[in-house]
């Protein structure tokens, strides 16, 4: 392109965000990003960061002081999360039972701890004993244990009560990846015990990505405080972000937040405290139970160890015979549904559908059993035309409401 070229005008298709993530953002959240940009000093700009912490300790279950949005992805807060309370020569424990445990274990890594790692198969839970034997063999010298609450690429929600008295009980934090699970699983931060959390904005809150709610217990900030050394990153350390988000009328200038998320963001927490997040959580549920009955009705296996779904991202093996990238595209071109595939080693095994925030509904749950039993009669898959549709339709007349 030239100096003088015109650019066309961007046009983007308007999809339905049935994936792992992003999913599909409340038409009040995009209105509320048509808001004026203001500057960070202007005293709405401190008001707005008052309106968004307030909220966000309520869906985390949370009192703690230190709770704030990240101005960055999910990833974004993971590494806030890591990078702030572990320091070079720490034992830490990260568990591994899908990609996500993965990517922690690679930033602990990069922080320079002893990365202890606690494994279970892709689509299992990491059981409470394994971190009771991991903390034993490590002879009580542990300072983290990292969970994924709600794996995403493996659609298992992981228990953590237990776990977090184990940890605590051996004198070691518990910090838990809740970038799936927020806003649409139950999620008791103080009950259970959790010293770090994150999430982010593109799942069950129902904004775009770009913001990543964050917590942290006084014993995980009082062991920030005692750090030997600065976090290795200045853009996440939290001894400088908590005086930009907890400092008053005195809040110290640390980067230029990208305005409009926080609109977005606070929208979206708007919305579900409008719902009530129990009532939330139950829709998440009796969506997540019709598409499961439709997609056994259809003759196909659920990967997420049975007992231990995540509600909001369900995960199905993709049968023999069957080419998955086929499948969805098919459903993406023909249907404008995107649901995803699987990612490192479970690419082309199974396939993650998302009902998350604003996309879980009734519809969307009986026109992607539609689509994907098109789909699979396309590729000479045999079963029962309907199925799929009937099961989940019978699934809604018998959950309670």
């Amino acid at each position: 392109m030239t100096i003088g070229e015109s650019l066309g005008e961007l046009v983007v298709p308007q999809r339905n965000l049935l994936g792992p993530g992003p999913s599909n953002v409340h038409p009040r959240v995009y209105r509320a990003m048509t808001a004026p940009v203001i500057g960070y000093l202007d005293p709405v700009f401190i008001q707005l960061i008052d309106d968004t912490q307030r909220p966000l300790r309520t869906i985390f279950r949370t009192e703690n002081d230190m709770t704030m949005a990240i101005s960055g992805t999910g990833t974004c807060g993971m590494e806030a999360a890591i990078y702030n309370v572990v320091e070079p020569g720490d034992n830490v424990i990260v568990c591994v039972n899908g990609f996500f445990g993965t990517r922690m274990a690679d930033m602990a890594k990069r922080c320079g701890a002893n990365v202890i790692v606690v494994e279970a198969e892709f689509g299992n839970i990491i059981e409470p004993d394994q971190i009771r034997d991991a903390l034993r063999d490590a002879g009580g010298q542990v300072k983290v244990v990292c969970i994924v609450h709600g794996e995403t690429s493996t659609g298992i929600l992981q228990p953590l009560e237990e776990i977090s008295k184990i940890t605590h009980e051996q004198g070691a934090l518990l910090l838990a990846d809740a970038v799936t699970s927020l806003a649409g699983c139950e999620l008791l931060i103080d009950e259970w015990g959790v010293d770090v959390c994150y999430s982010g904005t593109q799942k069950c809150l129902s904004a775009p990505p770009g913001m990543s709610p964050l917590t942290m217990s006084a014993a995980a900030m009082e062991v920030v405080e005692k750090r030997s050394e600065p976090v290795r990153s200045f853009y996440v350390d939290l001894a400088l972000l908590g005086r930009y988000w907890s400092g008053g009328s005195t809040r110290m200038y640390h980067h230029t937040p990208p305005m409009t998320m926080l609109y977005a963001l606070r929208e979206g927490l708007r919305i579900v405290l409008e719902e009530g997040l129990e009532a939330r959580i139950a829709r998440h549920k009796r969506n997540a139970n019709a598409l499961a009955a439709g997609l056994e009705a259809m003759g196909l296996t659920l990967h997420a160890q049975e007992g231990y779904r995540l509600p909001p991202l369900t995960t199905v093996r993709v049968p023999d015979g069957i080419d998955d990238l086929k499948l969805r595209q098919g459903l993406l071109y023909d249907h404008n549904i995107e649901i995803g595939g699987g990612i490192g080693h479970m690419a082309g095994k199974i396939m993650r559908i998302g009902l998350m925030g604003y996309g879980s509904t009734e519809t969307n749950v009986l026109s992607v059993l539609f689509a994907l039993e098109e789909g699979f009669l396309k590729q000479g898959h045999k079963l029962d035309r309907g199925a799929g549709v009937s099961a989940a339709v019978r699934s809604y007349e018998q959950a309670p409401r």
